[in-house]
């Protein structure tokens, strides 16, 4: 189904995440979100009796679930299945973004966390729940592979981690760089954990 057939609701929180990940929470208006959602003022108030804070954490809760889904999609197609490889789709996922679209977009979570982690604790706690949706998945594919549970999660972190600090990176220099300086120097470390001693 094509974004344009979605119910209002799904395009208000789709919006609001697309338009967080390039100005953060602070400078994203809810007329700004509604207007790029292509739906009808009053369905804020119908959809988000919460408001604005309401809006942003369902958003942030799409963000973390699309990320820990898309695992299962990259997983799908490696053949055949290793850390490194799955480390490089997620990356590789950014890389084409920044080819086709610029530099002008990022995380949501990360520009989420940036923005409110300091004045809405209740934003900071949606914001670490739903990278807790993503590294979830990416260390119970990280165990398929061969990675002891006891090592998965530490390297699932570390790979997230290493990711959202090459986009902020690519980001500030407008260069892919760093993205290939992680994929280099972590994918090595990655297949190796997941390595009979």
């Amino acid at each position: 189904m094509a974004r344009t057939e979605w119910p209002a609701r799904d395009r208000i929180v789709y919006s609001a995440a697309q338009l967080i990940r390039t100005q953060g929470v602070s400078a994203t208006g809810l007329r700004e979100i509604v207007a790029h959602a292509k739906a009808p003022r009053g369905s804020l108030q119908h959809y988000f009796p919460g408001g604005k804070e309401q809006l942003v954490r369902e958003a942030l809760n799409w963000a973390g679930e699309f990320a820990g889904g898309r695992i299962a999609h990259f997983m799908a197609r490696l053949d055949p299945p290793t850390p490194a490889g799955l480390f490089t789709a997620m990356v590789d996922q950014w890389r084409t973004e920044f080819a086709a679209k610029g530099f002008d977009r990022g995380c949501p979570l990360v520009a989420a966390t940036a923005d409110t982690a300091a004045a809405s604790e209740s934003l900071r706690q949606v914001a670490s729940a739903a990278f807790a949706d993503w590294q979830q998945p990416v260390g119970a594919a990280l165990v398929t592979m061969g990675v002891p549970q006891a090592r998965a999660d530490s390297l699932a972190l570390l790979m997230i981690s290493a990711l959202e600090g090459a986009i902020v990176l690519a980001r500030a220099h407008r260069d892919a760089g760093p993205l290939d300086a992680v994929v280099a120097e972590l994918g090595p470390l990655l297949d190796e954990a997941a390595r009979p001693l």
